[in-house]
């Protein structure tokens, strides 16, 4: 126990290759952080200046668009000067402050995605009744309450990892600090860090997924039940391009997060990890504006009117 101290510092190892390896990655980082924060910033713009966006719907859209820019934003621009071979060492306050806004930020979106879908079950099985429902004081109080809910998920793992001990070697096996990297590193017991972890993941992902998976089970029972072909296409293009989000995000959050140990597999993260942390932020605009007939519409017109 003597030579357990706090580290002062980390070294992101990032994805080790040649010098060509990094500027190709660079590149493509470069771009597609650049499209994220860009098509996500315009479906902001449109849901605040079209006034038949003014809706429940896109109110959390452009929460979602909102959030995805600092998701990535908390990320790649560390991500980009580890390619660049400039700025490999991050410290030990920017390390934790960096994985707690990540994890804060991925909570939210669990948050989020999952009021996304009560809103189209409300809006589709209940469409008489959903505008006085799902009214504007209560579609911000659900917003408000994704976030703080987000935040607050991961002020428990946060406050463990600042009592953990490192003893031996300072490289994380990451282009950012998360979890696995601190309790792969740590010296000291970890066993109860890694239940809080899988708790909270218990929770939040699958907790959020189930209320996401009822809220379809009904919609699709009913949209079925639609005598109108053109109806149920409708309704259904209403929610196909959430739904799309939904199972990308999903997918990748629950084999990162939800398991009960740490699992020798951190090159493998690192690869799923690129679709929480770029990927689904990048598809986001590009899926909502070419599934969603009213944002595409609504793209049209403002760029004929330009």
């Amino acid at each position: 126990m003597a030579n357990q101290t706090r580290a002062h510092e980390f070294i992101l190892l990032g994805f080790p290759g040649s010098r060509y390896l990094q500027t190709f990655l660079f590149v493509l980082f470069s771009m597609m952080y650049i499209l994220t924060v860009m098509g996500n910033m315009v479906i902001i713009i449109l849901v605040r200046t079209c006034c038949h966006l003014q809706t429940p719907m896109y109110f959390f859209l452009c929460n979602l668009s909102f959030l995805e820019i600092w998701y990535t934003t908390a990320c790649i621009p560390k991500t980009l000067a580890i390619f660049l071979g400039t700025s490999r060492t991050i410290s030990f306050t920017g390390c934790i402050t960096q994985m707690y806004f990540i994890l804060s930020f991925g909570c939210t979106e669990c948050f989020l995605l999952s009021i996304m879908a009560y809103d189209r079950y409300l809006a589709i099985c209940y469409p008489l009744r959903y505008s006085s429902i799902m009214n504007s004081t209560l579609s911000a109080w659900l917003a408000l309450c994704c976030w703080v809910c987000g935040f607050l998920a991961i002020c428990v793992p946060a406050y463990l990892i600042t009592r953990l001990s490192f003893c031996g070697p300072n490289v994380i096996n990451h282009f950012y600090c998360d979890l696995d990297s601190w309790i792969v590193l740590s010296c000291t017991e970890t066993h109860f860090l890694q239940l809080v972890a899988f708790i909270t993941s218990f929770i939040v992902l699958l907790g959020t997924c189930i209320v996401t998976l009822i809220s379809y089970i009904y919609i699709i029972s009913t949209i079925v039940r639609i005598p109108s072909a053109q109806e149920r296409q409708k309704a259904f293009s209403t929610c196909s391009a959430h739904l799309a989000v939904v199972i990308i995000w999903y997918g990748s959050t629950i084999f990162l997060y939800v398991k009960p140990s740490v699992q020798n597999t951190l090159d493998l993260n690192k690869i799923v990890n690129t679709l929480n942390t770029i990927v689904t932020p990048l598809l986001n605009p590009f899926i909502y504006t070419l599934r969603n007939k009213e944002v595409k519409k609504a793209l049209e017109k403002a760029l004929t009117g330009m």
